[in-house]
C-alpha cells in the first residue's frame, strides 16, 4: 500500500492526521509495521516523545508517525523519510497496524465435539469450537466466537461480538456484556473467597451474588475475577485488565480504567472512573480508589485514596513525597553515621 493511500485511510478513522511532509516524492511503498528500532525499508513505525527522538537519525522505516515537533519532521524530511504528523501518534500507529493485522477470526460454525444443553440459547453466527462445555440456561449473543475448551456454567449471558479465548471458563451467574475479550485460562465468577470463623474452623459462606462485566471489558490470561456472597462484583465499560490480576467478591472496577499484570483487590474494593493501576498493586479490604487517580507500581493501598491522586510505595503516600524519600534512601547508612557522630559529640560535651 502506498504511504499516501495509507495516510487517506487512517484520516478517515478520525482525523487524527494534522499535517504530512510536502515532498510528494516521498511516496514509499508500505508493506508492514515495525518498532522503531527494528524497523526495516518498507515499514511504517512512529516517534512518541523526546526518549525515542534520537532514533529518527537511524531508523531504516520508510515512513514515520511523528508528533507535531517541526524540527523532528525537519530532520525526518532530511533522511528521506516519509511521515505524517499527529498529536497523538501512538494512537495513529495503533490505526495503522489495524490496516496490516487483524486476529484470527473463524467462521461461524459449532464443532461437532463441543456439547451444549438443549436449554441453552444461541445467538445467530457464533463460533463455538471443539470442547466447549454449555450448559443449561446459558444465552449467547450473536457473532460471539468461543475457541476450544471454554466451559460456561448454567445461568450465564454473553452479549453480542464477545470472544472467549480458548481454556477460559465462565462461572454460573455472570453477566458478560457486548464486545468483551476474555483470554486464555481466565477464570470469570468463580467463588469469592468467603469463610466465617468458628470455634470448629472455617464455615463457608455461599457465594450466591452476581459477577457482571459491562461493554468492552477485556480480561487478560489467567485472571480472575471472583463471585460475591452477595450483591454483584462488577467491572465497568471499557475497563481492561492485564494478565494475572485478581478481583476480589464483592468489588467494583468503573469504567475505562486500566489494570496492569498482578494487580490484586481484596473483597469490597471500590476503584472509580479512569483509574490506573500499575504492575503488582495490592488494595486492602473495603478501600475506596477516586476517578482519576494512578498507583504506581508495588504500591500497597490500605486506606482510600482521593480522586486524581497520584500515590506510591508501600504503604502509598503522595507520589511527590515518595519521590524524595527514594532520592535519599541510598545514603540513609551515610546519614545514618553522621548522626550517630553527632549523637556522640552531644554526649561528650555534656
Amino acid at each position: 500500500m502506498k504511504f499516501s493511500l495509507l495516510i487517506e485511510h487512517l484520516g478517515s478513522t478520525g482525523s487524527l492526521c494534522h499535517s504530512l511532509n510536502s515532498d510528494t516524492e516521498l511516496n514509499p511503498e508500505i508493506t508492514g509495521v515495525a518498532p522503531i528500532d527494528q524497523a526495516t525499508p518498507g515499514t511504517l513505525s512512529y516517534i512518541e516523545g523526546p526518549k525515542f527522538a534520537h532514533m529518527v537519525e537511524k531508523t531504516q522505516a520508510s515512513a514515520l508517525i511523528l508528533s507535531l515537533d517541526e524540527a523532528l519532521q525537519a530532520k525526518a524530511t532530511e533522511r528521506g523519510i516519509a511521515w505524517v504528523g499527529t498529536s497523538e501518534p501512538r494512537l495513529l500507529f495503533a490505526h495503522a497496524i489495524a490496516c496490516f493485522y487483524q486476529p484470527f477470526q473463524p467462521e461461524p460454525v459449532i464443532h461437532p465435539s463441543a456439547v451444549i444443553d438443549p436449554d441453552a440459547q444461541l445467538g445467530k453466527d457464533v463460533y463455538i469450537g471443539p470442547n466447549v462445555v454449555i450448559l443449561a440456561g446459558v444465552k449467547i449473543g450473536n457473532q460471539v466466537c468461543i475457541h476450544p475448551n471454554v466451559v460456561i456454567y448454567p445461568e450465564v449471558d454473553i452479549g453480542d461480538r464477545t470472544v472467549l479465548h480458548a481454556n477460559c471458563t465462565i462461572h454460573e451467574r455472570s453477566r458478560i456484556g457486548n464486545d468483551c475479550v476474555i483470554h486464555s485460562g481466565a477464570v470469570i465468577g468463580a467463588e469469592g473467597f468467603g469463610f466465617v470463623p468458628t470455634p470448629q474452623g472455617w464455615y463457608k459462606m455461599q457465594q450466591s451474588g452476581y459477577t457482571v462485566l459491562e461493554d468492552g471489558v477485556e480480561v487478560g490470561c489467567n485472571s480472575t475475577i471472583d463471585r460475591p456472597a452477595v450483591g454483584e462484583t462488577r467491572i465497568g465499560r471499557n475497563t481492561k485488565l492485564d494478565n494475572l490480576v485478581h478481583i476480589g467478591h464483592g468489588s467494583e472496577v468503573g469504567q475505562n480504567c486500566a489494570l496492569a499484570a498482578q494487580v490484586g483487590l481484596s473483597g469490597g474494593v471500590k476503584v472509580g472512573n479512569q483509574v490506573l493501576l500499575a504492575g503488582q498493586v495490592g488494595i486492602a479490604n473495603q478501600v475506596k480508589v477516586g476517578d482519576g487517580a494512578i498507583v504506581t507500581a508495588k504500591s500497597g493501598i490500605h486506606k482510600d485514596v482521593e480522586p486524581g491522586s497520584v500515590v506510591s510505595g508501600y504503604p502509598a503516600i503522595s507520589n511527590k513525597l515518595w519521590l524524595k524519600i527514594s532520592a535519599i534512601y541510598n545514603r540513609l547508612p551515610e546519614m545514618y553515621k553522621i548522626l550517630k557522630q553527632l549523637e556522640r559529640n552531644f554526649k561528650y560535651k555534656k
